[in-house]
Order: C-alpha cells, then structure tokens, then sequence
C-alpha cells in the first residue's frame, strides 16, 4: 500500500498520489496517461493531473490495483 507520507513531490494535490517506491515501469503512464507523467531527470511517476470523470477515476483505480510495487495511492 502506498504511503501517503512518503510521497513525491511532483503529485499535484489530491486524491490519487505515487510515492517513492515507484520503480518507473510504465504501467500507470500506459493505463491512465493523462494522469501520470514521468519524472525525467530521477526515473518515477507522479500524477500531474487529478481524475474528475468517473472514467477517469476508474483508469486511476486500475493503474493503482496494477502497480507491480503498490507505489499509488487514493485518500479519497
């Protein structure tokens, strides 16, 4: 389960969030890529946009539950 105290910096305020367990395998960016994005310079994920529509919300979900490291959380 990811940990909401150790997230990246990157994550724009919200509900969905990565922390620094993210091993940069691409699962989120290709599932739900309007949402996450990838952090060049160190080699992770965060989100940079916050789902509002239900389909977007479920896209986050799945990339969640797929996290082969459980680096993505929801508080919400």
């Amino acid at each position: 389960m990811a940990d909401r105290d150790d997230k990246v910096a990157l994550n724009v305020e919200g509900a969905f969030f990565v922390d620094t367990n993210c091993i940069d395998c691409d699962l989120c960016r290709q599932t739900a890529p309007n949402h996450f994005e990838r952090n060049e310079e160190d080699g992770y994920s965060y989100v940079y946009k916050q789902p509002e529509l239900e389909e977007e919300i479920v896209l986050c979900r799945e990339a969640m539950e797929e996290c082969p490291v459980e680096a993505i959380g929801d508080d919400g």
